[in-house]
């Protein structure tokens, strides 16, 4: 299938070949007929694209301090290729569409294929011939209903969400400034509401578009502007002020103080700063309101990814029941967004619809992107390279999942392709799957397990997926005969955990988990220093909190931070000892939402060796991340954050890197000559001892009492 994408480094917009994306639990799988380019949004994330470094920089401060950041602590060759990443990538474009249903994956009700669909959503509902979009984000059609109309589902949500943030009654007046097309469609909602409405806008064009429809329209520099609005409220003012604009001035947030009543509301629904004049509001007491995107259920893990709805009872307008009474207005007649569509693209054509918005070669509000829907889909694997690997042996890789981590730390690391054939790569994103094949030399990618597991040249599956995945793909490459590399955690719970080790005695083929840390060279260097036998060692991890609704922290999806990291922690106290832990206690401090990420986990090891997990999300972000100290007969080494180690004997000797060495590189080289020599690089009872004593963490926490481990 063919997807419109956008790179950062450039802002080139091109119409790739990639595969269909992955339509998994809760997930709806959609032909799109009709997109809409909202041109606000996307036209100054192009514009911004396409400009060059340097002012990129300038307009991402932030950005630019978490790349320093990045540099400090982890060295020049981490940062460029994070940053590389970034500029390189395929981004998809667009978020509003409409369609046909495909098909549905499981857990899924009420849908199914031929249904019309309007869909939403960054990521999910983009300019592509295919889309897949979380049931949450779906709203189904009626049978009679205009896609093309349809198609402005996102955008009609966004401003209905800010309709109802202005909380309006019948009768109210209500002044939008901005008439783009989300202050249109806004305007349109408030009419259908039975209020008055006044636009305004520093565009004369816009305005006198929007006159036909609106009560009154003005430009933002008629002279006397705001006696105007006043004579038509009859010296009352508005009820509400909508903010629909997109600026870098303070002129509207102000302007709305100036002309609203008081007590009235004013809504922020564009992008604009709110750093106000005090008086106004202050005297006014106005009540200033941001909207948020499409409504409740927004940037909620539960609701758009999970499918959780909210009770009726407790939340009536969510963002999905928004963009159904939107769908309800447009198949009613009640708004009428065609008078709102200036420009109609074929969807081949869609880079030129960016550069009229970029360039400004003529006045647009609404776009629509048409989709040739007679045209056969090309479904499964892509060819990338131009010689595709004819490998009957199983000596090439496979990537299941490619994301940051595997990007900045496994794909740059693997062997050249003349020793290790890339054969292909299978990511849930089509664009990714694209990309990282492109830049990594596979030959294809594909959007189908079986291009994976039943390819006779893969012999070995690296497995970069969400958590709660890994152990279902390691069971099936097992199974198909694959030899295995899986990021942690190796699996989420002990039952998984045994389906593992029963395929793997089965297999005959080897498991590997990517406990980078003991393959460091400054590992290796402690290890040697400190020899062997019962030794004592607390291992200090400033890991930095991470905001609730992240999918790390969900139980389901990523298991926690002790189960999803802490298990590195733990394998490196069992490499540097040479014994597996065999009890332990935790204690943690409580947490407001509930998360167990500021821990401390005391160990005991078959050999008397004893040791400390100190887990903390509480701590200064200045402090760098990770701490270990042993002591073992009379030698004590400290590690500072894999840059710099101190060995103290009778005297102190001291190593220090350029840069930071967690190990990635060495670790990866060492898989592969383990599987030529047919031996496991890590004994699988440490990798299972350390998935275990992750498990055991959070059952300490939970009981408040130690836990013996199961041998």
């Amino acid at each position: 299938m063919e997807q419109l994408t956008q790179k950062l480094k450039d802002g080139e917009t091109k119409i790739v070949e990639v595969p269909f994306p992955q339509c998994g639990p809760r997930m709806v799988l959609v032909r799109n007929h009709y997109s809409v380019i909202s041109a606000g949004t996307e036209g100054a994330t192009a514009n911004s694209a396409r400009k060059s470094l340097l002012a990129k920089a300038k307009e991402r401060p932030q950005q630019v301090k978490q790349v320093l950041d990045v540099l400090k602590k982890q060295g020049i060759v981490q940062t460029y290729r994070a940053v590389t990443k970034k500029l390189e990538a395929y981004s998809p474009c667009g978020y509003s569409s409409a369609g046909i249903v495909l098909g549905v994956g499981e857990e899924v009700t009420g849908f199914a294929p031929g249904d019309k669909v309007a869909c939403a959503g960054v990521g999910y509902a983009s300019h592509a011939e295919v889309v897949v979009v979380p049931v949450n984000l779906c709203v189904k059609l009626a049978d009679d209903a205009d896609l093309a109309d349809a198609a402005y589902n996102t955008l009609g949500s966004i401003a209905m969400q800010g309709v109802r943030q202005a909380d309006l009654k019948l009768g109210d007046t209500v002044v939008v400034i901005g008439l783009g097309l989300i202050g249109q469609l806004a305007a349109q909602l408030c009419r259908a509401s039975g209020c008055q409405v006044i636009g305004v806008d520093v565009s004369e064009k816009a305005v006198q578009k929007a006159s036909k429809s609106l009560d009154l329209a003005i430009a933002r520099n008629t002279v006397g502007i705001e006696s105007r609005i006043s004579d038509f409220t009859n010296g009352t003012g508005p009820d509400a002020v909508i903010i629909a604009a997109a600026t870098s001035s303070l002129d509207p947030i102000n302007f709305a103080g100036k002309i609203a009543r008081r007590k009235a509301t004013v809504v922020v629904l564009g992008a604009v700063p709110t750093g106000f004049d005090r008086d106004n509001y202050y005297k006014k007491e106005l009540t200033l309101k941001m909207s948020c995107s499409y409504g409740p259920g927004r940037y909620d893990l539960d609701y758009e990814e999970k499918g959780i709805d909210y009770p009726v009872e407790y939340v009536r307008w969510t963002e999905k029941r928004n963009m159904e009474a939107f769908q309800q207005l447009l198949h009613s007649g009640k708004i009428n967004v065609k008078e709102l569509t200036t420009h109609r693209f074929a969807f081949e054509d869609a880079p030129k619809a960016y550069d009229m918005i970029v360039n400004r070669t003529e006045p647009f509000t609404g776009i629509i992107l048409e989709y040739n829907v007679e045209k056969a889909l090309t479904q499964g694997t892509v060819k990338v390279s131009a010689s595709v690997t004819q490998e009957t042996t199983a000596s090439g890789v496979a990537f299941i999942g490619a994301g940051s981590y595997a990007q900045g730390n496994l794909l740059p690391n693997l062997p050249d392709k003349g020793e290790v054939p890339r054969i292909t790569v299978l990511t849930n994103s089509g664009t990714t799957s694209r990309r990282v094949a492109e830049r990594f030399g596979f030959d294809t990618c594909t959007d189908s397990e079986k291009d994976v597991l039943e390819n006779p040249a893969v012999g070995t599956v690296f497995i970069a997926t969400r958590h709660d995945s890994h152990a279902s793909y390691v069971i099936k490459a097992l199974e198909h005969g694959k030899n295995v590399f899986v990021e942690k955690p190796l699996a989420m719970n002990t039952a998984d955990l045994e389906q593992i080790e029963t395929a793997l005695n089965k297999s005959g083929r080897q498991v590997m988990v990517g406990f980078n840390r003991r393959f460091s060279p400054l590992s290796k260097a402690l290890k040697k220093a400190v020899g062997n036998g019962p030794m004592s060692m607390i291992y200090r991890v400033n890991a930095g909190a991470i905001p609730a609704g992240t999918w790390i922290q969900d139980p389901e999806i990523g298991g926690g931070r002790m189960i999803g990291e802490g298990c590195h922690f733990i394998d490196y106290m069992t490499f540097i000892c040479g014994s597996l832990p065999v009890r332990i206690y935790a204690t943690a401090i409580p947490d407001p939402n509930g998360f167990q990420d500021t821990v401390n986990v005391n160990f005991e090891f078959e050999n008397g060796s004893t040791g400390v997990v100190a887990y903390y999300a509480n701590g200064s972000k200045a402090l760098t991340k990770e701490y270990f100290e042993v002591h073992h007969a009379g030698v004590s080494a400290i590690l500072r954050d894999f840059r710099s180690l101190e060995i103290y004997k009778r005297d102190v000797a001291k190593q220090k890197l350029w840069g930071q060495n967690k190990g990635q590189k060495e670790m990866v080289a060492a898989f592969f000559e383990a599987l030529k020599k047919k031996q496991p690089l890590i004994p699988f009872a440490e990798l299972r001892a350390a998935t275990l004593a992750s498990f055991a963490v959070m059952t300490s926490l939970k009981e408040e009492s130690p836990v013996e481990l199961l041998k």
